[in-house]
């Protein structure tokens, strides 16, 4: 007869879960009140001790070390969760999408990770680390089909989602932030043209082009600006009829009051 199992010991499932209870309590006041949150406040807030936050996190720089592995770690899964279920190009823009929006709420960690704070790295850099790979798996994939800058690295996408948070936190609009991040990564897929484009000189730029809207009013598709003629507002003749549709249509609007009356003098 085989000896039935034996029983994990309660005390280390405990310490286990109260080590959960404090990360978490911390990653969310952390992101809610910024780092500078005390360890007796996460304690309270968690419904422990002090001394158990201090027996599993001796000192606040190991505790902001650990918040900050456990959202990498995050973000890891979701690269995996990504791959698994979206074509390589999709997969790639819809996570660093959701990093920017589910970072914009988060600053604190963003400013943390780009600042020298000087506490323990070996968890946080190994952290790092696995995101590079998921981030860096992401990235081949999408640059094999196709679907991304073929001179774009991981480190390119990191900086981006960094500086992407941060516009995406300080925009009043959540809405128009979200459209403004598609817009940045449109961004970096494959140009369609043959040659890379070049900054100009504005002055020697018509000058309504340095006022056309670079992206389509309606659906935000980039537009090709031309350097003569009308500058364009709409990707195309669909776009240009919904935004039309929208339009408040007055009763009579004087150009087709004076259109009429020229034609009926004529």
């Amino acid at each position: 007869m085989a000896a039935p199992p034996t029983p994990v010991p309660t005390g280390r499932a405990d310490a286990r879960r109260n080590r959960e209870i404090v990360l978490r309590t911390a990653m969310r006041l952390f992101a809610e009140q910024g780092l500078e949150v005390s360890l007796g406040t996460i304690a309270q807030h968690a419904g422990v001790g002090a001394g158990t936050v201090y027996r599993h996190f001796p000192t606040k720089g190991i505790l902001i070390e650990a918040v900050l592995a456990e959202h990498l770690a995050d973000l890891v899964a979701a690269a995996d969760r990504w791959a698994a279920r979206a074509a390589p190009g999709d997969a790639l823009f819809g996570f660093l999408l959701e990093v920017i929006e589910d970072s914009a709420g988060r600053q604190p960690f963003c400013d943390a990770l780009t600042a020298d704070r000087g506490w323990p790295r070996a968890v946080l850099a190994a952290a790092s680390q696995r995101l590079h790979r998921a981030l860096e798996r992401l990235l081949d994939d999408a640059r094999q089909a196709g679907a991304i800058r073929a001179d774009l690295r991981a480190e390119d996408l990191t900086a981006l989602t960094f500086g992407g948070a941060a516009l995406r936190s300080v925009h009043r609009d959540p809405a128009r932030g979200s459209r403004l991040m598609r817009m940045l990564l449109d961004g970096l897929r494959p140009h369609p043209v043959t040659e890379p484009d070049s900054f100009r000189d504005g002055s020697a730029v018509p000058r309504h082009e340095s006022t056309v809207p670079t992206y389509c009013e309606e659906c935000g598709t980039r537009l090709h600006v031309r350097p003569t003629g009308r500058p364009p507002r709409y990707c195309g003749p669909t776009c240009r009829q919904r935004a039309h549709r929208r339009r408040p249509t007055p009763r009579q609007a004087p150009e087709n009051a004076r259109g009429g009356q020229e034609s009926s003098s004529s």
